[in-house]
């Protein structure tokens, strides 16, 4: 079953269960997925469908700094069940020993040395870790290991 048809069914279940949020959270990355489909013109596949899925998981873990930083907790709270709503959707999520494994083995691969490299390093590295590791974790590792 793909990524898609898992939402639409994942819909249909939140609607019999009449579980307004879930089904708010699932509708909103339906459209998403519907509006990259849109103006790219094509059909997402499950990896296109992942991307979107990872960018909106993204865009709530931002909203959820700022939201503390104006004490909002009620929208925090709000924000965190929708990433929960989500993360099932994505792929198991590396741990920070995983990250630092996959980062030390990149070092060694582009001989990267201070961090200027970090370009290097992180274009080698984004790849594989695409969907299951926030960006932000791993650049702070990789600038972390390259000034150590």
């Amino acid at each position: 079953m793909s990524l898609k048809e898992q939402l639409t069914n994942d819909m249909k279940e939140a609607m019999k269960a009449h579980d307004k949020d879930r089904l708010a959270v699932i509708r909103m990355v339906r459209g998403a997925v519907r509006q990259q489909e849109i103006d790219g013109k094509k059909e997402l596949g499950d990896e296109d469908v992942l991307a979107v899925i990872s960018k909106e998981v993204k865009m709530r873990r931002d909203s959820i700094e700022e939201f503390r930083k104006g004490g909002r907790e009620d929208l925090v709270e709000k924000t965190e069940a929708e990433i929960a709503v989500l993360m099932p959707y994505l792929p198991a999520q590396l741990s920070e020993e995983e990250i630092r494994g996959l980062v030390q083995a990149a070092v060694a691969q582009t001989g990267a040395a201070s961090p200027k490299d970090m370009g290097k390093v992180m274009g080698v590295l984004m790849p594989k870790v695409k969907g299951r590791a926030d960006g932000k974790t791993v650049n702070a590792i990789v600038r972390s290991m390259l000034t150590d």
